[in-house]
């Protein structure tokens, strides 16, 4: 079975090597990929672990587990990735990730920005 982030291996052998150590995350995307796979498991320290400082919504945390839980995960298309390499400080990556909430499909359509400090990839919030 793929990973829930679309990727043609297991879990096992794709995002929860991130999720167990999130310097496993070598490049923008895969982080980001790690990150929507968080939310189809609702692991909320992940989530939160692998948002900048800067912009952690740590408040937020509970709420957003709730709602991850609460969602049936469809799918993830990553559309652009612009920088975001093993040897980059910076990237953005747009994609779409659908899913099923109160009868009906819905999607969340984001560019996103990350930045690489210390060498680990974060998710910053929204690609100006």
């Amino acid at each position: 079975m793929n990973c829930y982030c679309g990727q043609p291996k297991t879990y096992a052998n794709c995002c929860e090597q991130a999720h167990k150590n999130i310097e496993k995350a070598e490049t923008a995307e895969q982080l980001m990929r790690s990150r929507y796979s968080a939310f189809v498991t609702a692991n909320g320290d992940y989530l939160m672990q692998s948002h900048h400082a800067s912009t952690r919504p740590i408040k937020e945390k509970k709420a957003i587990v709730k709602w991850a839980k609460s969602v049936e995960w469809i799918k993830l298309d990553v559309l652009e990735t612009t920088k975001g390499t093993e040897n980059d400080t910076e990237g953005t990556v747009t994609f779409k990730a659908y899913f099923y909430e109160n009868g009906k499909v819905d999607v969340i359509h984001e560019k996103s920005a990350f930045v690489k400090e210390n060498n680990k990839w974060y998710y910053l919030g929204l690609s100006k």
